[in-house]
């Protein structure tokens, strides 16, 4: 899973696949949900997510991760 924010639109994607997306169902305004041709959820868009969502502090609880990258 990959966390992308881009400041200059205040977007936010979450990468949860790198499947290539084949179809896009907006959820709510400014929230986008990707599917694969399969239909598996593979990224979600969140259009001025620092209005919809807490940027400041990113907390994960016992995820079975096998390894962590971080970068600024």
């Amino acid at each position: 899973m990959k966390i992308n924010y881009y400041p200059d639109t205040d977007s936010l994607y979450i990468e949860f696949s790198d499947n290539k997306s084949a179809e896009s169902i907006e959820i709510s305004e400014g929230v986008v949900l990707d599917y694969d041709q399969n239909g598996i959820l593979v990224g979600m868009d969140i259009d001025n997510a620092g209005k919809k969502i807490n940027l400041k502090e990113l907390v994960l609880n016992k995820l079975p991760l096998d390894s962590q990258k971080l970068s600024a």
